[in-house]
């Protein structure tokens, strides 16, 4: 279950702590990296590859939670569990509300740690894939010239090259020339397939504008 090109990061200023999940996690088959403070992360390069964070709600200076805010701030995204021997119910739903994947207090079993390791790095790979297909798809919309994007958006929406004619104020011909090089520049094989394409690109608009 494990995959040797996603990478686990500990944050816990506690030493024992950090040796003990560092052991646990490499007995999955995972690269791990230790830090004793929310800064000594910040001050790495950012992982380009599925991750999560284990992370301690309270350290000297800044805290889990702050460091939760920062990354968010900062636009990175990489799924957080958050571990704690000080843990109340506020804390643990302000966390799961700013999208932690889990909340959980020490001592714990292993098993328990590793489930949700596992439900992270599946969360990861399933955010890194919508990532890439939100870049290629945004690509081939920017390459549509103005015109072909309104082309592009009345075909969608179900309007026939005559219906579209009317509406911009050209021939029934220019259109089909117009969607013609929408199809190519979208690389798309069919009229089902633009429509796809047109779904998921509102879906990763409208989900990037609600973060």
């Amino acid at each position: 279950m494990s995959s040797s090109n996603a990478t686990i990061f500990v944050v816990d200023d506690d030493t024992s702590v950090r040796t003990a999940l560092k052991r646990l996690i490499r007995s999955l088959g995972f690269p791990v990296q230790t830090f004793n403070s929310a800064q000594a992360f910040l001050e790495k390069e950012m992982h380009d590859g599925p991750a999560c964070l284990v992370l301690d709600v309270r350290m000297p200076g800044t805290s889990g939670i702050e460091l939760q805010v920062q990354l968010a701030e900062a636009g990175i995204q990489i799924p957080i569990i958050f571990i704690t021997g000080h843990g109340n119910i506020q804390m643990s739903v302000k966390a799961m509300k700013a999208g932690a994947m889990d909340f959980i207090e020490k001592p714990f079993e292993d098993q328990k740690l590793i489930d949700a390791i596992h439900t992270a790095i599946d969360r990861s790979k399933k955010e890194r894939a919508e990532q890439s297909e939100r870049r290629k798809l945004q690509t081939r919309v920017d390459s549509l010239t103005p015109r072909e994007y309104e082309v592009f958006m009345l075909v969608v929406s179900g309007m026939l090259n005559k219906q579209t004619a009317i509406e911009l104020g050209m021939s029934e011909k220019t259109v089909k020339v117009h969607r013609a090089r929408v199809m190519q520049k979208m690389q798309a094989a069919s009229l089902a397939d633009l429509v796809r394409m047109a779904e998921k690109n509102r879906h990763f608009s409208s989900k990037q504008n609600s973060t």
